[in-house]
């Protein structure tokens, strides 16, 4: 072992006694030389030259003696020296097998519950390839910090610096004091906010999220959170969002907190956000506002909000959005036509499938206006339907039985006859009568859908026999006879 001169005296530098380093430090601020002309920190650094030969188990002693040290320490170089060796002791086991710690790798696990053969199937893989999380656990924040600042600066895996991250703040947790908490959660979201994001797992960030919202972390803390969940938004589940609100609130759900993930989400990504990953969030958006909308104290003003805030091309269909708005008018019979209209602004009728349109019409919870809309969306669609029949016309090929009739009159006379239906509506007239109006011209676009699926697959039975015949094999000529 390194050893180095103190009045005349030898002293090991061992993990053991390194705390004689602190009241050395002391003396080396009071009497700069010692007899022999030799500087005494210059000896104690060649001493310390030796701590890159230490074991696993005397760095991890070395840096729990390190830190119930006064921080007059660092000036030694002994806390560098050992985080240094550590570090580097890591990124060797970590691309090769793993060495042998206090606990050994078979030993030291991520225990989080005593029973089943998956977690002790978990247990023995983490314990395999993550054997080291359990002994850096024992460390101080302020030791973690700079262990996690050391593997990044190193390039260390990302991956693997997150679940140390994450099992750190589950095992440091269970025992502390609420003040040790509150430094440990705002340690470990302060490191996950440095990492690449992607290589975060969104459940986990979750699972800090519910321990965030009992505990009164700064803002700036929770702030990287919410950050963080949001740009990874289109992997959570609605479980996830069903956060309960915070107490002296009257609302179930704590729908602010999902306003905010949506913000973040988009203030994430910007215009530049994959079509896939946006219509997935609309999805979740869609799954969430249903269960929110019974929510009798959830204010018209926020169930806009939660509908509006992403745009229009994360929703395909609106049927699903429909529908939570349905329960929402449902339980909040209350509302006046004014405040149901501006509900209805948020739904756009062209995106409505055609079942959902003649619910509409005939669900007296919506205001006649908003039905009224949904036949102006649905006669475009009529009229495009109409000119798309008028248009393919059969091959004269074509037997003429296989060309249905629309209610025993020709393509073109019906669609006329439908759109001369539709331009007589008169919307001046009474709710009722514009409800009648709406169903009887639904019906008929649904007809209309269902004659032509019958006339392109009539078409193409007719297409695929004509094809079969014509590529028959034909009997070969005989060369000889």
């Amino acid at each position: 072992m390194s050893r180095f001169c103190y009045n005349n005296g030898k002293i090991d530098i061992n993990p053991s006694n390194i705390s004689l380093l602190h009241s050395t430090a002391k003396y080396m601020e009071m009497n700069n030389s010692v007899s022999g002309g030799r500087n005494l920190l210059e000896q104690t650094g060649k001493s310390l030259e030796e701590i890159g030969y230490w074991s696993w188990p005397e760095l991890l002693v070395a840096l729990n003696h390190c830190q119930d040290l006064n921080p007059v320490t660092n000036s030694s170089g002994v806390l560098e020296k050992c985080l240094d060796s550590l570090v580097g002791r890591l990124s060797l086991t970590i691309e090769a097998s793993p060495c042998a710690s206090i606990s050994s790798p078979d030993g030291s696990g991520f225990r989080i519950s005593s029973d089943t053969r998956s977690t002790e199937s978990m247990k023995y893989s983490i314990s395999r390839a993550n054997w080291w999380f359990e002994d850096l656990s024992a460390l101080s924040c302020a030791l973690v910090e700079m262990v996690v600042k050391a593997m990044i600066s190193r390039k260390y895996d990302h991956g693997i610096i997150s679940r140390f991250l994450f099992y750190y703040q589950k095992s440091k947790s269970y025992t502390a004091p609420l003040d040790e908490k509150l430094k440990i959660l705002e340690t470990v979201i302060d490191m996950l906010y440095v990492l690449d994001q992607s290589s975060i797992s969104c459940k986990n960030l979750f699972g800090i999220l519910r321990v965030v919202l009992i505990l009164n972390i700064s803002k700036s803390s929770r702030k990287k959170l919410e950050s963080m969940i949001g740009s990874r938004l289109d992997q959570a589940t609605l479980d996830n969002l069903l956060v309960p609100s915070p107490s002296g609130t009257s609302y179930l759900y704590d729908v602010n907190l999902v306003l905010r993930l949506l913000k973040a989400f988009l203030r994430g990504g910007g215009c530049h956000i994959c079509p896939l990953r946006m219509k997935k969030v609309g999805g979740l958006i869609d799954l969430y506002i249903a269960e929110v909308a019974p929510d009798l104290c959830l204010k018209p003003s926020k169930f806009l909000a939660l509908a509006m805030t992403l745009p229009d091309s994360a929703r395909e269909t609106c049927d699903k959005f429909y529908h939570a708005m349905n329960i929402y008018l449902e339980v909040h019979a209350g509302l006046s036509e004014e405040e149901k209209m501006q509900i209805c602004y948020a739904l756009n009728y062209e995106k409505l499938s055609a079942e959902a349109c003649i619910h509409l019409s005939q669900n007296a919870k919506f205001p006649s206006k908003s039905a009224a809309q949904a036949l102006i969306s649905q006669q475009s669609k009529l009229k495009s339907l109409t000119k798309a029949i008028n248009n393919s016309k059969p091959s004269t090929d074509f037997p003429h039985s296989f060309i249905p009739e629309i209610r025993g009159k020709g393509k073109k006379e019906a669609g006329q006859q439908i759109l001369l239906y539709s331009s007589k509506l008169d919307f001046s007239d009474n709710n009722e009568k514009l409800r009648a109006h709406l169903q009887g011209m639904q019906w008929r676009v649904m007809e209309l859908e269902k004659v032509c699926q019958r006339m392109h697959s009539q078409m193409a039975k007719i297409m695929k026999s004509r094809v079969s015949s014509h590529s028959s094999p034909r009997s070969l000529p005989r060369l000889c006879s």
